[in-house]
């Protein structure tokens, strides 16, 4: 039984409805002490309920060995014929010092007796907070989401990444270097791409890498991508803010670690941009605003408002798929 099943959400419940019926029957015939007992019961399997049905709905922890702290794989599921797959890894940090899982979607073209001299335009796909690169796979179907737009022909096969953020689950680092923290945009930008290029057949220009994110995987796209122009030519964000939303240690969230900032005080860079909100959002709504604002040439801004869906699993499911297509189109496009 899976940490984020039905079933154990379920169970959960039956244990908070058995332990409040025990408080209630029993409340008259019990000392001060048994009380306290019941009621620290009832207390705790309510708590762990809502923990449960916020891990699932977050993927925070996949599994009851990731919650112990041990690294498990992703799955998507049996691969669906003529569709890509999906591996597992494990980055060395040779430039961070950090040892992260990441999956690994490969297209059906990668296999494919043509595609043996080929090289593909690699996306970077961040996750949200609290989250884990099993949000993109089990809510976000991500996997057949990219056979499908694949498939259809509006979307070029890409090698897609999907990395961890953060070494400890519940910690967030909005994809920077925290200061006494791990150093996870060196992780992101040095030690996945060195990773890939010497395990797949992707390109290693700058014009074939680009980055997509939702929540707060979107300000890691667009930040990453701003402040390494040399290595991503173009960045998605899905309900992105302009920043970052923690405390980085160094003041750099107000300044050269904020979206907003960089645009209005820094030259921008010759990148591709494509941002997308729900205008019912308000606080992603208002930082994207910010930066489509601020954006100027030579940045290629792309901006699309949706009426509503709030800040939510089933806006980015109707986001991904476009914002893949144009992402993937921009690189094919700077290879030719």
């Amino acid at each position: 039984m899976s940490i984020d099943s039905t079933t154990t959400v379920a169970l959960g419940v039956a244990a908070v409805l058995l332990t409040t019926y025990g408080l209630a029957r029993f409340w008259d015939g019990r000392r001060w002490l048994g009380r306290t007992g019941l009621v620290v019961l009832v207390v705790v399997s309510s708590v762990t309920v809502s923990a449960l049905q916020a891990n699932r709905l977050t993927t925070t922890y996949e599994s009851w060995s990731a919650l112990a702290g041990r690294s498990v794989p992703l799955s998507a599921g049996p691969p669906s014929p003529g569709g890509g797959r999906l591996l597992t890894v494990v980055v060395p940090g040779h430039a961070s010092g950090l040892n992260l899982t990441m999956g690994v979607y490969l297209p059906a073209a990668y296999d494919l007796p043509g595609g043996a001299d080929r090289r593909f335009p690699v996306i970077e796909a961040f996750h949200g907070y609290p989250g884990s690169p099993n949000v993109w796979i089990r809510r976000l179907d991500a996997v057949p989401t990219l056979d499908r737009e694949i498939a259809a022909g509006r979307m070029p096969p890409a090698v897609v990444l999907f990395p961890y953020q953060t070494p400890r689950r519940l910690l967030d680092t909005e994809c920077t270097e925290l200061v006494g923290g791990p150093r996870t945009e060196t992780f992101l930008t040095a030690d996945v791409a060195a990773w890939a290029t010497a395990n797949l057949r992707v390109r290693t220009d700058r014009a074939g890498w680009g980055l997509i994110g939702y929540s707060a995987g979107g300000f890691c796209a667009m930040n990453l991508a701003l402040r390494h122009p040399g290595r991503y030519a173009a960045a998605a964000s899905l309900s992105g803010d302009a920043g970052p939303g923690i405390t980085v240690g160094d003041g750099s969230e107000k300044t050269t670690n904020n979206v907003a900032w960089r645009l209005a005080h820094l030259p921008q860079p010759r990148i591709s941009l494509y941002v997308t909100w729900a205008a019912d959002d308000a606080q992603s709504r208002d930082g994207s605003r910010a930066v489509v604002r601020a954006a100027r040439p030579p940045i290629a801004l792309t901006a699309v408002e949706l009426p509503r869906g709030g800040h939510s699993m089933a806006l980015w499911r109707r986001m991904e798929g476009p914002a893949f297509d144009w992402l993937a189109d921009r690189l094919t496009a700077g290879g030719r």
